[in-house]
């Protein structure tokens, strides 16, 4: 059994609300506490939560972190 992370991240709008949502319905716990920061080449703010999540693999470099 192991833990694997994944950052989420996307522009400050629903759409990222709806990431963390569907992953924390996929199993992820929240890691942290979110970020908010300007992407001044894009001018947008943009959004950042970590999370985490055990499984029943081994960790390794190929996994689809997203489809765990």
């Amino acid at each position: 059994m192991g833990l694997i992370y994944r950052l989420l991240t996307e522009d400050d709008t629903s759409a990222f609300c709806h990431k963390v949502s569907a992953a924390l319905a996929q199993g992820w716990s929240l890691h942290g506490s979110p970020s908010y920061a300007f992407d001044a080449a894009n001018g947008v703010m943009r959004c950042a939560q970590a999370v985490t999540k055990e499984v029943e693999a081994d960790y390794h470099p190929e996994m689809k972190l997203g489809q765990q």
